[in-house]
């Protein structure tokens, strides 16, 4: 498997169209769709910013495949930040340190990591490490797409969230705080994102671990992200309404106090480290598999 998927080359709509080419064309077009999304208010002025650097990226090192998994995570991300929104309002004004318009900080916490891969998929001469980074350009993703949509959809669990290090009841929107349908949430959304990089590749057979590749470190990824949140993530305590927060200064007007963490370690940072171990466990997963097959093959 691993010797046929050496062999292949990247899939693009035109073997004959250029880097700068790929790059200019992906400008274009996530300036289209940064545009676009600023104005149904999912992209903040900074967060446009954030959108054409990793897009324009993306697309011109990685590939039109890379790129389209990009443009994957951010409408299902933004579908489903606006799912049921004033039934999570009220949440995300006392817990979030952020609204749902992403800024350039979001930005990169989430698809810093995938754009750094994709430059080196880009600048890379051999094979073998192109198919490394890719896999962690899965597994990058891959964790970004399970910790939104375990955010978006598991703040509206029924269930009370439960602190993953310590078990004990929190709130809902709680840094830390899961729920089984944030979780099953997270595994749909790692595992969906690897589907559909498998289809971009139009199914082959030698990427066909990709969704195992995208579940596992996707899923891992966001489980490091909750632990963090939980740990070393700032946390703040409103006295006046008695709640916990990632706000310096509470929707009520009153400024908070610290109550853990480190005050430069916020949601960002934690999104960037998830981000950096889903797409390290996903190269590791990738070399396995790779030294697995040489085993049997040459053993």
């Amino acid at each position: 498997m691993y010797k046929l998927l050496l062999q292949e080359k990247r899939w693009e709509p035109s073997q004959r169209v250029t880097t700068k080419q790929r790059l200019l064309l992906g400008l274009l077009f996530s300036t289209a769709i940064s545009l676009l999304a600023y104005r149904r208010r999912s992209l903040s002025r900074s967060g446009i910013a954030g959108a054409i650097i990793t897009g324009t990226t993306t697309f011109g090192l990685g590939g039109w495949s890379w790129g389209l998994l990009l443009i994957f995570f951010f409408i299902s991300s933004s579908i489903f930040s606006h799912f049921r929104a004033p039934d999570k309002a009220q949440t995300a004004a006392d817990k979030f340190s952020k609204g749902g318009q992403r800024d350039i900080g979001q930005a990169t916490a989430n698809a810093g990591i995938a754009t750094l891969l994709a430059m080196g998929y880009g600048l890379a001469s051999s094979a073998s490490l192109q198919q490394v980074l890719q896999a962690g350009y899965t597994g990058a993703l891959a964790t970004a797409t399970a910790d939104t949509w375990a955010t978006e959809l598991g703040v509206l669990s029924l269930q009370q969230p439960r602190l993953i290090t310590t078990r004990k009841p929190v709130a809902p929107g709680t840094s830390g705080g899961i729920t089984l349908l944030g979780t099953g949430a997270a595994a749909l959304g790692a595992l969906t994102l690897g589907v559909a990089f498998w289809l971009l590749h139009r199914c082959q057979k030698s990427l066909a671990s990709l969704p195992l590749i995208a579940l596992v470190s996707g899923l891992g990824g966001s489980m490091v992200d909750s632990i963090l949140g939980a740990t070393l993530q700032a946390m703040y305590y409103c006295p006046v309404c008695e709640k916990e927060t990632e706000q310096r200064i509470h929707n009520c007007g009153t400024r908070t106090r610290p109550m853990r963490g480190a005050a430069w370690f916020n949601n960002d940072v934690v999104n960037f480290i998830a981000t950096l171990f889903g797409g390290l466990l996903a190269m590791a997963i990738h070399m396995i598999q790779a030294q697995l097959y040489q085993t049997r093959t040459h053993g």
